[in-house]
């Protein structure tokens, strides 16, 4: 992803590291049926999806945008966002309870003992990092959960598809045919995507992590797409190689839940070293 900008010395680092080989083809262990919608969803998941998918519209995306991508509100250091998300439990998870914090240590630990590269393990510590949208009075509803393209048809492989019918995105004669306001193989560097915690934290991380793993942040949440095959039409041959990341770290943000809860006074030692490797004492956000 060419950002015009000098890398920092420890994003060179990152890339000088990463493993440029896509990983094999994705097998879904499925396990305990993790993602389950909508029968065996936690109460309060299934609203929390009518109010995005009523809401995300491409006005409401701009908006967004321009309100948070100047990255203005505060600044603040890797461990003491991950800190705030031990207040924060996603309301769209329908798999566990366990705070962000909690989630984030299963995930990147379990990344560690598989034995990823060390860009891949920072990137399932701090995947998540972008749900701090909640401490600046975001909605859930405008943080978590599955994102999805707009500007374009609502795909009906996206969760709880049926609750599109209200978003006034889907009677605007533009926005709703198959492309929509994008070009065929454009690339989703240029979709429009709803807004949420994905979006965000790309834009923070952006001039620190190599590329797989800020392709990674952006679109790890894009199920319909790197789960269900969806809106293949609108991906270049870069995302089709690069979705290759999200699917095999889709199977350690999903399958590393559980409902013990990691020890963080253990665990800390490595994951401070670790980011302190690709990341100032302070970011922008």
């Amino acid at each position: 992803m060419s950002d015009g900008l000098p890398r920092s010395p420890a994003r060179a680092y990152a890339v000088a590291v990463t493993d440029r080989t896509p990983p094999g083809a994705y097998q879904n262990p499925a396990p305990r049926g993790f993602r389950a919608y909508p029968g065996n969803s936690r109460p309060g998941v299934r609203e929390l999806y009518r109010l995005q998918h009523r809401h995300q519209t491409v006005e409401f995306v701009k908006a967004k945008r321009r309100e948070y991508l100047s990255l203005d509100r505060r600044r603040m250091g890797i461990w003491e966002a991950i800190k705030f998300l031990d207040r924060l439990v996603d309301d769209s998870d329908p798999d566990t309870e366990l705070s962000q914090l909690e989630h984030l240590l299963q995930t990147a630990e379990a990344a560690r003992r598989a034995g990823h590269p060390r860009w891949f393990i920072v990137t399932a510590l701090v995947h998540d990092l972008g749900k701090i949208l909640c401490l600046f009075g975001e909605p859930q509803w405008a943080v978590v959960g599955d994102t999805f393209p707009v500007g374009c048809r609502f795909s009906e492989q996206a969760i709880y598809h049926e609750f599109f019918a209200d978003n006034p995105d889907a009677r605007v004669p533009a926005y709703s045919t198959r492309l929509g306001i994008y070009e065929e193989g454009g690339g989703l560097d240029d979709v429009l995507m709803s807004w949420g915690h994905d979006e965000y934290l790309y834009h923070v991380v952006k001039d620190h992590l190599p590329d797989e793993a800020l392709y990674v942040i952006r679109y790890h949440s894009f199920y319909a797409a790197h789960r269900e095959g969806a809106y293949d039409y609108l991906m270049n041959d870069r995302d089709r190689q690069m979705l290759a990341w999200v699917r095999t770290f889709s199977t350690f943000d999903l399958y590393s839940k559980g409902d013990d809860s990691p020890d963080l006074v253990d665990q800390r030692p490595y994951f401070e070293i670790l980011t302190s490797e690709f990341f100032p004492t302070e970011l922008s956000w």
